[in-house]
């Protein structure tokens, strides 16, 4: 530190600083192998590029951007200050890039987000058009997509706070970010209240509306074929979903399933005419239970990344408020 005296009072001023060793270095690793992380490797030499402009154009520290308070020194209170100073810079740095760290695995997971929403909506294997013609689902993914681009833009003003100890991204930061994580925590919480109800009435709802048989061509139809082939089921709940309220019995009055419901583990078509009509075996099993038993894995491991990435942005959240406060 040193002091520059005007006019009876003095004022502190903080060192100019040596860049740290490596500082202009900048490293790009790859994404591990998901295709949705191909976005995040497109999106992070331009994160990396905004920080670098941002951090030339913004001052190095508040006292820059505000004003400066004379602070008086007593006397033999000058070794005292030091000191003092010294280890309130230490543990100021150290939560500097603590927070830095963090931020960018903020920054990854809004990447993470938005590369999913994207990779749903222009999937080519024909998920998108469950997607589109589900309403719940179809703004899921918008919300989806909403909430990765504000975690993607909350972990770059993280970064450039922390390390241009900018008060001001610091407070912006910690406001939306502790929106953003209630709102998250709120959703996940209804999510997991509400997941049977809903995920179960839409689906039966939309497919009694839009399912038009085995033979059909259109995109939804084709898509519901290919699920229940794939996983060996019949319908949302059963094979009771194509009732008489449902479009299929209405296009179809003299059968009671699917063609693709009469098809054995074999792959082998039975009495196909005994079968529409219901007098013999076919596929019992609903193709929600079959693909939440077969995705069952990879749902409890999307829960521990939600609870992963909350965990992140709490802990964002309290070394942005120490950073703030620490900040002179």
């Amino acid at each position: 530190m040193w002091s520059e005296e005007v006019e009876g009072h003095v004022y502190l001023s903080p060192p100019p600083r040596s860049p740290a060793p490596g500082a202009n270095e900048t490293k790009c690793a790859a994404p591990p192998v998901l295709m949705v992380l191909c976005f995040v490797s497109c999106l992070a030499p331009l994160s990396f590029l905004l920080s670098l402009i941002l951090i030339l154009i913004l001052p190095s520290s508040p006292s820059q951007a505000c004003t400066d308070k004379p602070v008086t020194l007593q006397p033999g209170q000058g070794d005292a200050s030091a000191r003092s100073t010294a280890m309130e810079g230490d543990c100021l740095s150290c939560i500097k890039y603590l927070m830095f760290i963090f931020n960018f695995f903020i920054f990854l997971g809004g990447a993470f987000l938005l590369g999913v929403g994207i990779w749903v909506l222009v999937d080519p294997t024909g998920f998108r058009e469950i997607v589109a013609a589900n309403p719940l689902l179809f703004t899921g993914v918008y919300v989806i997509l909403a909430m990765g681009s504000m975690l993607f833009l909350l972990g770059f003003l993280g970064c450039c706070g922390a390390i241009r100890e900018n008060k001001c991204l610091l407070l912006f930061f910690f406001l939306l970010i502790l929106i953003i994580f209630l709102a998250e925590l709120a959703a996940a919480i209804l999510a997991f209240i509400f997941r049977e109800h809903l995920t179960r009435d839409y689906f039966t709802k939309e497919l009694k509306a839009h399912y038009q048989g085995s033979n059909n061509t259109d995109v939804f139809t084709a898509t519901w074929n290919t699920i229940m082939n794939t996983f060996e089921c019949c319908g949302v709940n059963s094979a009771d979903d194509f009732d008489q309220q449902s479009l299929f019995r209405h296009l179809n009055p003299e059968r009671a399933v699917p063609e693709v419901c009469c098809l054995n583990n074999e792959q082998m078509m039975m009495n196909v005419d005994e079968c529409l009509r219901g007098n013999m075996p076919f596929r019992i099993k609903g193709c929600y239970s079959a693909v939440v038993d077969y995705f069952e894995a990879y749902i409890y491991m999307a829960g521990a990344l939600a609870i992963v990435v909350l965990t992140i942005e709490l802990f964002a959240m309290v070394f942005a408020m120490c950073l703030f406060r620490g900040i002179q």
